[in-house]
Order: structure tokens, then sequence, then C-alpha cells
């Protein structure tokens, strides 16, 4: 039988557990488009049709959350041209997708600095925000503009400016003045094109997430390599530290 011709559980058996917040740091779409001859922008442009593809496997796995790295702090730096065609698929796609998620249920956030964006492009994301804020099918926050330690910096500038003592600062504390507060730590950290690091991403949240690694370029990740990367968290056991067995001695 064709693989086309399968049923989803036919494809994808069921799992014993499924990830509640999944990450994905979205990796490899310049090098995607070199091996076709196309400018770097055509492999962004993929990358950006190719969230809407994953995210709708996530809703069949039963995954409820979904975090991607679109565009860290230190993108500013990139060629400018670069740079301008980010912020300006950012706000194509919110024009072309966020009736279509708000349709099948995906509540949107956005994790990150929303100031040095255009105008405009800050009216698109808070109006998409506003949109979906009481979609309850999957949560897709979009961090743009986004650094783990810049994050970790405001909420500790947050807690002071409250006034709050120092002996009262806890983790806990910290976790509700991040841009996550009241979401799920992720449970696993998938990365596209081969590479072996977080490149500053959820860095407080990602504390006992499992993290996993496949070659495939971003354009080309798809329900079966998202399968793959439940598979293999299957297969870990997730000790927070402890011993196997939950014990701490």
């Amino acid at each position: 039988m064709a693989n086309s011709e399968l049923t989803w559980d036919e494809r994808f058996p069921p799992l014993a557990k499924i990830p509640t917040h999944v990450g994905i740091i979205m990796d490899g779409n310049g090098r995607w488009a070199r091996q076709r001859g196309q400018p770097r922008t055509a492999g962004h442009r993929a990358g950006v049709e190719n969230i809407r593809r994953v995210l709708q496997a996530c809703v069949r796995f039963g995954i409820k959350y979904m975090t991607v790295y679109a565009f860290s702090t230190e993108n500013w730096g990139r060629p400018r041209a670069e740079v301008q065609a980010l912020l300006n698929l950012l706000a194509q796609s919110l024009r072309k997708e966020v009736q279509e998620m708000h349709k099948n249920g995906t509540q949107l956030r956005h994790i990150g600095r929303l100031d040095q964006l255009p105008a405009q492009l800050q009216e698109g994301v808070l109006d998409a925000i506003a949109l979906t804020k009481n979609n309850d099918r999957i949560v897709l926050n979009i961090a743009f503009d986004y650094g783990g330690r810049a994050e970790i910096v405001k909420a500790v500038q947050e807690i002071i400016r409250e006034g709050i003592p120092a002996d009262e600062v806890t983790e806990e504390m910290i976790s509700r003045h991040l841009y996550t507060a009241g979401q799920p730590d992720p449970d696993i950290i998938i990365r596209t094109a081969g590479e072996m690091r977080l490149s500053n991403f959820l860095l407080w949240q990602a504390e006992y997430a499992e993290y996993y690694s496949t070659p495939t370029y971003w354009p080309d990740f798809d329900e079966n390599e998202l399968y793959e990367a439940l598979l293999a968290f299957n297969k870990r056991e997730r000790r927070y530290g402890l011993l196997p067995g939950g014990t701490a001695s």
C-alpha cells in the first residue's frame, strides 16, 4: 500500500508520551536555498511557509504549545537587505495566515521585543494576538527579536522596578516575568540543519528539556521528521536531576 493511502494512525502509530510544549530552532533556510541555486530570501520564504505544515502536524499529534525561533536579537547584525526581507516576510505571513490560524483554533503569541519593529508591523502583531487570544487548540509562540539572556535581564529589571526585596526573589517569580509566563516549559527542543547549540533560545525555560538535532534543513522538516523527534523523546528517561526511578540519591 502506498504511503499516501495509509491513515494517519497507520503512518504514525500512537506514542506513549506526547510533549506538551515543543520548541523549534528553525535552521538551514539559507543552505536549503543555496543547494537549489536560489537566494537566501527564497529559503526564508520556504521556511515561513513550513511553519503552517508543522503546526498542523503538532495539532494532529496532540501537542499543545509550539514555539519557533524566527529572529534572534543577534540577527539584527545580518546584512540590511536580509533583515528587511525577514521583516517583510513576518508582515506578509501575518496578513496571509492569521485568519486561517484563527479559524483552526490557533492562539498566536509573540515572545521577544516589539519596540524595534516598524510601527505598522507592531500593530499587525498585536492585532493577530488580540484576534486569536481565546483560541485553545494550540498555542503558537513566535520568537521574533528574541534572546534568552535579554529575556532574563528583562525579568530581573521588572522585579527590581516592583520593589521586591532580593530575598523574596524565587525561580517561580522570575518565571512569571518571562515572555512565556503561564505556559509550561518546553519538553523538547528540536534543532534542524544538524547544529548542536541552543543559540540563546529559551535558556531559562529549557532547563530540563530534551534536545533533538536533525540534519534536515527546516524547509524540508515535515510530519515524518517531527514523528522521528517524538519517537526519540519517547526513548528518553526524563530525570530532572534525579537518579533513575526518581530518587534523589
